[in-house]
């Protein structure tokens, strides 16, 4: 993680949670934010892991971490959709997504998003898509 991010950690969107946000942790930088908005990595835990363990570094960083749940923003999402529209046209922001083929194999590809088995956006293709 210090290698991809020589400079530290201004901006983190926590949906993941686990061994994931440890390494980021430590390379917070001065007055970085933390959105943590999912913790999936614990959903199936059958102990959920004790903490929090790392808060010491908040002190250090004076961070600030904030829930985030998307529904509180919910008046704005047709802004939303309009403006990342734009910048995906525009190519200034650009995702993945993992397709399945055929509903048959829908189940697996919801456990495998547990399991880290898609990067980015997972989609089941039901059915045959002419775009």
């Amino acid at each position: 993680m210090a290698e991809a991010c020589p400079n530290g950690i201004d901006v983190y969107f926590d949906n993941v949670g686990g061994p994931i946000t440890d390494a980021v942790w430590p390379l917070l930088n001065v007055r970085s934010r933390v959105a943590v908005c999912g913790q999936i990595s614990i959903y199936n835990a059958t102990a959920v892991p004790t903490g929090p363990r790392k808060l010491a570094k908040l002190i250090e960083s004076r961070a600030r971490v904030e829930g985030l749940l998307v529904r509180d923003y919910e008046d704005r999402w047709g802004e939303a959709l309009r403006r990342l529209s734009t910048f995906i046209q525009n190519e200034e922001i650009r995702y993945r997504q993992h397709t399945v083929e055929g509903f048959e194999n829908a189940p697996d590809a919801f456990l495998g998003l547990f399991e880290g088995d898609n990067i980015g956006k997972q989609l089941v293709q039901v059915g045959e898509y002419d775009a």
